[in-house]
């Protein structure tokens, strides 16, 4: 997000500021004019532009059900789910989707993740990375 202005000179309506959001995947850009830039006008800006257009889908509420899905299968008493909040996103981003035939953090960050566990067990990954013959893999 970004500001644009003070405009010079001011629109007839007397708006002199462009606020700016730009979809870093996309490069969609969503921009309104104001009177002034406000903490209030920010969070509304916000609201209005990105969470009502871009939040009330299909995807987030099929994402909402996948997240649910793994904490109920991380989680021994369902009240402790927030203390595993952060590896259910980390399950869910290194997950291949059917649609994209990617993981969301591939998309995002142009490489799949190293889990921590296929630093610890060699996996199948590490093991075309490595070129190892199956052999010296298994003895290693």
């Amino acid at each position: 997000m970004d500001v644009i202005g003070p405009a010079i000179p001011k629109a007839s309506n007397r708006h002199e500021y462009i606020l700016e959001a730009i979809d870093y995947f996309t490069k969609l850009v969503e921009a309104t004019s104001y009177k002034s830039v406000t903490q209030a006008v920010v969070a509304q800006f916000f609201k209005q532009n990105i969470i009502c257009s871009y939040s009330m889908n299909g995807m987030v509420e099929a994402s909402n059900k996948n997240i649910k899905k793994i904490l109920v299968k991380m989680t021994d008493a369902y009240k402790d789910w927030h203390k595993f909040l952060l590896f259910a996103l980390g399950t869910y981003h290194t997950f291949v989707r059917t649609s994209t035939g990617a993981t969301p953090y591939s998309l995002a960050y142009g490489m799949e993740a190293v889990l921590p566990a296929e630093v610890e067990i060699r996996s199948l990954r590490i093991l075309s990375w490595t070129k190892l013959s199956e052999d010296k893999w298994a003895r290693s």
